[in-house]
């Protein structure tokens, strides 16, 4: 009789243990009223582990019963989920979120009670008021006429003069006008905008490589500290290794950086 209790116990025990730690991995679309949203964060709370949804608006996430998907995104309010019998069964689960309008203060810009359309504002001027503007602009009773120089150039002397300030302009033909093309800036510049560019893609594309389960659930990286880590692991040239395509030198360095990463994040 004992033995049959122990054995019960056991079993039940290990049902339960079974129950606590059984995952489902579902999958799901971000929507808005218009189209599909690309880089939604789709976070579980119960366990602080997310991802992102495609450029298609698709993701796929591990839950549990009773867990809590909070869903946000740039222009969007945010929105949590409570995962049910049904979205396991289902296995999936459509999202749509609503876009967060932003409401400017109300200002007037008419003035004088204009209508902005010259054919209708002209009519309600007063007639002397055109008068007195008329007169004042073309009054030369105090135009000295013969003692002025009113030479064809004076208008071209009138101008500003035109300064090249670009190093080794050359002039455009029949334009009268030296324009010159900083080729050597420019191209230094074009350089400095790729870079940048790469830079910015460098986490969707090594996410896109490696998966999200590398990151938040093989290293346990929280997925709100997805950049910091990646911020953390920069100085040791992973975004250079990637340009080399070396990616198990980089998975490499990524799973010795979590261990002290993980450590550092818990004392803050």
């Amino acid at each position: 009789m004992r033995k049959k209790l122990i054995l019960l116990f056991l079993t039940a025990y290990s049902l339960t243990a079974i129950a606590q730690d059984d995952r489902f991995l579902i999958t799901g679309k971000v929507l808005d009223s218009v189209k599909t949203v690309a880089n939604a964060h789709i976070i579980n709370l119960k366990n602080n582990l997310g991802t992102f949804s495609s450029d298609n608006g698709n993701f796929q996430i591990y839950v549990t019963l009773g867990d809590t998907l909070s869903i946000s995104s740039v222009q969007h309010i945010t929105k949590n989920i409570s995962v049910n019998q049904q979205i396991i069964t289902d296995k999936k689960i459509i999202i749509k979120l609503k876009l967060n309008t932003y409401v400017l203060d109300e200002f007037d810009l008419r003035r004088n009670e204009l209508l902005g359309r010259l054919g209708i504002d002209i009519k309600d001027v007063p007639v002397d008021k055109r008068d007195s503007i008329l007169k004042a602009n073309l009054d030369f009773s105090k135009v000295d006429i013969e003692n002025g120089n009113y030479k064809t150039d004076a208008v071209d002397r009138a101008k500003p003069p035109i300064v090249n300030t670009m190093q080794g302009a050359m002039p455009m033909a029949g334009s009268g006008v030296g324009v010159g093309i900083p080729f050597k800036d420019s191209e230094r510049l074009w350089a400095l905008r790729r870079e940048l560019e790469r830079k910015k893609q460098f986490p969707y594309e090594i996410m896109s490589e490696l998966g999200e389960k590398f990151f938040f659930v093989d290293l346990k990286i929280p997925v709100d500290k997805y950049y910091h880590f990646l911020e953390y692991c920069n100085p040791l040239g992973i975004e250079e290794l990637h340009r080399k395509n070396k990616t198990l030198e980089i998975i490499k360095i990524l799973k010795e950086e979590s261990v002290e990463y993980l450590q550092i994040i818990k004392k803050e």
